[in-house]
């Protein structure tokens, strides 16, 4: 063994030893609701598809046809010999959704983060970000070199504190710029940021602002286009990121903003100046779930996973308005969570133990996740078993506003 591999097994050990160890399960999708593993099948509360648009036939066909007719990679970077239809007609659809001059795609929603925001701050710049904001957004900001400052999650005082004491600090050197980063709704709580609030603060102090509608889009307003166009803030929040992973059915990410700042980011966002394009395949899919989402049926699927979401969350919250379809059980210690989900497998249903460093030490949790794909006997099984294992007060997210 090397002297490499000898460290990292002393580390592997610890995090072991702190119920920390993660493991890669080989499983294969079985229709919208199910996994299969190991030889059995289970019902799957672990998906972020929450429109179960990934086996949607409209979307499959899209997909199927771009791979056929356009192949199976784009071959380069857009700027390369990379850049096809497929990905500006995409580009077009997401930024008239958004609310925006225009978008741009990206091979993952970590790709979008780590390529806006160094792009648009940097060492003589200040970034305050939500303690609860994605990993992504925490490395973007590391890779940006700027200053940072954590709020407590969603404490609005605290930002404002750190908003005070950011523009003394730009004041006094006479340049640099001032970023908030936060989520519209957070992943793994499933609690939504007062977005109205946080952007009248910023208008206050002379901040931008950066938002990552990635749980958002497809569940929330009009068309399912997120809470920042729910709120009738497009125009008043500088920089929109989604994902394409998750309502939208495919796989990549986004930015969504003026057109001088897509053009910027062209320049200037290394992650997209250097990677191959997405495939025509995910960028297809992409834009037909789009047509669906924003159509009658999109509608209807997005009320049935509220109406699945509403039923969890009066079970586990004691009548409490779910804030999404994210429905955390707070356990507290990562051996508790383990022992958790293991029981529910052993009940057939697939729920994830989240653990440190997705989540705070003292915080693992069950993640459920609900989903259109779902039916009401699926909801009975899942409250069924969750009830047998937790004290149903001690979920933990926030109401909702209107979705």
């Amino acid at each position: 063994m090397s002297e490499l591999d000898r460290i990292l097994a002393t580390e592997l050990e610890a995090w072991k030893a702190s119920d920390l160890t993660r493991t890669l399960h080989a499983v294969d999708p079985v229709g919208s609701r199910h996994l299969g593993y190991a030889g059995g099948t289970w019902l799957n509360f672990a998906s972020n598809d929450y429109l179960g648009l990934t086996r949607h036939p409209g979307v499959c066909e899209a997909a199927s046809r771009a791979a056929r007719d356009l192949g199976s990679g784009s071959g380069a970077s857009r700027l390369v010999s990379g850049s096809l239809a497929i990905h500006h007609r995409l580009e077009e659809g997401l930024a008239h959704w958004m609310g925006t001059d225009k978008s741009l795609a990206f091979g993952s929603g970590y790709a979008a983060a780590l390529g806006v925001i160094p792009a648009v701050v940097g060492p003589k710049d200040l970034v305050l970000l939500d303690k609860s904001v994605h990993a992504s957004c925490v490395d973007g900001t590391r890779l940006s070199g700027a200053t940072v400052r954590v709020f407590r999650h969603n404490d609005l005082d605290q930002l404002e504190r750190h908003l005070e004491w950011a523009r003394r600090h730009v004041s006094s050197r006479g340049d640099g710029h001032i970023l908030i980063v936060t989520e519209s709704v957070f992943s793994m709580g499933g609690d939504l940021s007062p977005l109205e609030a946080v952007v009248e603060l910023k208008d206050r102090h002379g901040a931008w602002l950066l938002v990552d509608e990635a749980h958002a889009l497809g569940l929330f307003g009009h068309a399912g286009a997120g809470r920042i166009r729910q709120l009738g803030l497009e125009r008043r929040v500088e920089i929109q990121m989604g994902t394409l992973g998750k309502s939208l059915a495919s796989g990549g990410g986004f930015v969504a903003g003026s057109g001088t700042l897509i053009e910027y980011l062209i320049h200037r966002a290394r992650s997209f100046m250097f990677s191959t394009a997405p495939t025509p395949a995910s960028s297809a899919a992409a834009l037909e779930a789009l047509q669906v989402v924003r159509s009658d049926e999109g509608a209807a699927l997005r009320q049935k996973v509220w109406n699945h979401a509403r039923r969890v969350s009066t079970a586990l919250n004691a009548n409490m308005d779910p804030g999404s379809p994210i429905l955390p059980v707070i356990l507290g210690a990562a051996a508790q969570a383990i022992a958790a989900a293991r029981a529910l497998r052993d009940r057939g249903l697939w729920v994830p133990a989240i653990r440190y460093p997705t989540v705070p030490r003292d915080q693992a949790r069950l993640r459920i996740t609900v989903t259109a794909g779902h039916t009401d006997e699926d909801i009975d099984r899942l409250l069924e078993g969750v009830s047998s294992l937790v004290d149903p007060n001690r979920g933990g997210h926030s109401p909702a506003s209107k979705h």
